[in-house]
């Protein structure tokens, strides 16, 4: 780990300054259990490195965040019965994140959980997306 903010819960928890139910830790990435779940097994996996956003941590750190995941979710299927999940990401503030480290979440989900996720999606103008794709495959 080689950024880290004294400040960051996430960065505190990595440390061990604060407990918690920890799950798998390798090298560059930490998992626990949510301790505000939005529902039973609801996990966090977060890499070492300290970063707000996405695009702030290095690959090789977000080359485990999935593998451990993984892990995770086969590790609630065995215990809990789940079949079904999200894994959500957020990034800032107007993306709904909380604390300002990157975080997976593992959500386990059940039919009629009650909880949601509600898409809107809007038209797309076809010679506008053809302008956004040409722009992106250029940076990319």
């Amino acid at each position: 780990m080689s950024a880290t903010s004294a400040s960051c819960i996430f960065c505190r928890i990595i440390k061990k300054e604060i407990p918690s139910f920890r799950l798998i830790e390798t090298e560059s990435v930490y998992s626990f259990l949510d301790i505000g779940p939005l529902s039973e097994g609801h996990a966090l996996v977060i890499p070492k490195h300290h970063g707000e956003k996405l695009h702030e941590i290095p690959d090789a750190q977000l080359a485990e965040v999935m593998p451990v995941a993984k892990k995770i979710v086969g590790a609630l299927r065995a215990t809990t019965g789940m079949t079904d999940y999200n894994i959500l990401q957020n990034n800032g503030k107007a993306a709904h994140q909380e604390v300002p480290h990157v975080h997976f979440h593992i959500i386990p989900r059940r039919e009629a959980d009650g909880l949601g996720v509600k898409w809107s999606p809007i038209a797309a103008d076809k010679d506008k997306l053809a302008e956004l794709h040409a722009k992106l495959t250029a940076q990319l």
